[in-house]
């Protein structure tokens, strides 16, 4: 019987051999030098993302949103929005912890705000360590958009890529978005209902910017997926931290529009006495066109075709951009329900 020598297939085995052996501390090698994976990096980001909720619950008008922590006292960044108009503002921790927020401050031009919860060494973005990224760029978003989140629940996570740098050119309704500085827009679909406040991030990590409400653009009419860039406005923040006015901005005490004569749309509203006056119906013309629809006092105005109504001053803002014959579609709350009428935009100039 044939038994073959071991010492024949040395010559060949051994080369065999030495090149697994290399082969195997290449990978190790290569393992211990990887970036780490995008489960790392999310276990590493989501302590420092936060749920927000707070007024809003109506149609077209969220209630829960997303903010940043940016200090490890509590700080807590986010975008200026309705979900803030309010004396209570809930905020879930990533370990499901609820805590009350309150609101310190915010810079209206660049639609930021600071909020602050009695924490102690919590996980933060250190905002003077900001990287800058270009188009080509891959980011991750991390929002709780669509409320899919809740107590202990991780936020979403969306993959994307910096498809360009430009300055904002967008609107949100009828009216222009003041902030006209540059944003990072990318191709993914990161801006929706409670996506405002999020966080964009290298795939390491680092904080890019914060992504902000759905706006659309102004010439394209086509919503925009974007982020506001953070490496200018550490600076801004820091001085909403400190409790710091913000010089020139033009949105901290909106100017009080003058009231427009509404009799002919059959109704009044409450006197505008502040910025902010809640469109409140102070009284409805027996026999006219809202009376017939049933709009009634203590009425509140919550939307005007889709556009979110804040104040007064933005009812009559919207009022006087109407054209005559159109028809408003108006959507009030009374109680907890919400009642929607249309009513054609009479001739104001008598």
């Amino acid at each position: 019987m044939f038994k073959p020598n071991p010492r024949r297939f040395l010559p060949v085995l051994l080369p065999m051999l030495l090149a697994c052996a290399l082969g195997l501390m290449t990978a190790r090698a290569r393992a211990d030098t990887a970036p780490a994976a995008p489960s790392d990096i999310s276990d590493q980001v989501f302590p420092r993302i936060v749920k927000l909720y707070g007024a809003g619950g109506l149609k077209n008008l969220a209630n829960y949103g997303t903010g940043v922590l940016v200090s490890p006292d509590g700080h807590i960044l986010t975008i200026w929005n309705h979900l803030l108009d309010t004396e209570q503002i809930t905020v879930v921790l990533d370990n499901g912890r609820r805590l009350e927020a309150r609101f310190v401050g915010g810079a209206g031009e660049a639609g930021l705000a600071i909020l602050k919860v009695e924490v102690k060494n919590a996980p933060y973005f250190d905002l003077t360590r900001i990287p800058r990224r270009g188009p080509g760029s891959p980011v991750l978003g991390f929002s709780n958009m669509f409320n899919v989140a809740a107590g202990d629940e991780p936020v979403s996570v969306i993959h994307g890529v910096i498809a360009t740098v430009t300055p904002l050119d967008a609107r949100r309704g009828r009216y222009d978005i003041p902030y006209k500085g540059d944003v990072y827009i990318v191709d993914a679909i990161m801006n929706n209902p409670g996506s405002a406040g999020g966080a964009l991030t290298t795939l390491e990590g680092e904080l890019l910017g914060l992504i902000g409400k759905e706006l659309r653009d102004s010439r394209s009419n086509l919503w925009i997926n974007y982020a506001i860039p953070m490496y200018d406005l550490n600076e801004t923040v820091g001085k909403l931290i400190r409790g710091e006015v913000i010089a020139n901005d033009r949105m901290e005490l909106p100017a009080v529009v003058q009231e427009l004569d509404t009799t002919p749309l059959g109704l009044r509203l409450v006197p505008n006495v502040v910025a902010r006056t809640p469109a409140y119906l102070d009284a409805v013309l027996p026999g006219s066109a809202a009376a017939e629809q049933g709009l009634q006092p203590d009425d509140l105005i919550v939307l005007i075709n889709d556009d979110l109504i804040q104040s007064c001053s933005e009812f009559y803002k919207y009022l006087r951009t109407a054209k005559r014959g159109d028809l408003l579609r108006i959507t009030v709350r009374r109680d907890r329900e919400l009642l929607t009428v249309e009513l054609p935009v009479p001739d104001f100039s008598r």
